[in-house]
């Protein structure tokens, strides 16, 4: 029961906020089901990769996502995920947990900061944008800095992902939305297709070197999928601002949690 808990909240602020939940997959795992960083890992990235590949595929249908955007971050994430992969191996597991402990912390900031009105307002009222829409065409407007900027948010986005096991929502989101004019509803659309791209590219090469599934962790991706869609269902009707604000406030009491048992452990 506490596995389908875990995992339908999990997808449900993956629904909610357009990727932000996925961070919350690894502390679910380690502090809710006591599972290793190691062991919670694959499974969280598998979980948030076949939840995100729904909600892109909505977007798709819908017509919101920015596929060659999402096409060349992906590509950059997959490159770097690798090199994510190596260090989490060469790192201890109390360095990993608090390092992601730390970027938690980071992330509900910066969130908390962005969700306030006089932010919101000068984020989207600045023109110095790196990627910009044609308003007659309605598509992105390329050139170098602007492939620059997408290909360098998908290369630290998969480096995060293969290092701390996490979809990289949290990251492409708000970058995004600061560096180009996409609407929000693309944005959000376009980060959960790279989400799965990236997700799912680092769980192959979990799976070419022996990884396998259990019984729990298949269980954790269902709920994980049902939350997904339960909460793309119902994302139109809430409140953006409040559930940004609340989703930072989630994520820092968690930071804290996973700090305070890798503080337990050395001291």
């Amino acid at each position: 029961m506490l596995i389908i808990v875990l995992g339908v909240l999990v997808g449900l602020l993956l629904g909610l906020t357009g990727a932000g939940g996925g961070i919350l997959a690894i502390p679910a795992l380690t502090l809710g089901l006591g599972w290793s960083l190691v062991e919670a890992t694959p499974v969280a990235l598998l979980a948030v990769g076949i939840a995100a590949a729904v909600g892109a595929l909505d977007g798709l249908r819908k017509g919101l996502v920015r596929y060659k955007a999402a096409g060349l971050m992906a590509s950059a994430g997959w490159l770097a995920s690798p090199l994510g992969l190596h260090l989490a191996k060469l790192l201890p597991g109390s360095a990993l947990m608090a390092m992601f402990g730390c970027v938690m912390v980071f992330v509900s900031g910066r969130m908390f900061m962005q969700a306030r009105p006089e932010c919101r307002r000068a984020v989207e009222a600045a023109h110095d944008k790196n990627c910009r829409v044609n308003p007659s065409t309605g598509r992105l407007e390329w050139d170098a800095k602007c492939s620059t900027t997408l290909a360098s948010i998908g290369a630290v986005s998969g480096l995060l992902t293969g290092l701390l096991g996490v979809g990289g929502g949290f990251l492409i989101v708000p970058a995004f939305r600061k560096f180009s004019d996409v609407p929000m509803h693309g944005i959000v659309a376009t980060s959960l297709m790279v989400v799965a791209l990236v997700s799912l590219g680092t769980v192959g090469h979990l799976l070419y070197q022996g990884f396998s599934l259990s019984g729990e962790a298949v269980l954790f991706i269902g709920a994980t999928l049902g939350g997904m869609i339960a909460g793309r269902v119902i994302a139109p009707k809430v409140c953006e601002r409040l559930l940004q604000q609340g989703f930072a406030v989630l994520c820092a009491v968690v930071s804290v949690m996973m700090i305070g048992k890798v503080l337990m452990t050395v001291f």
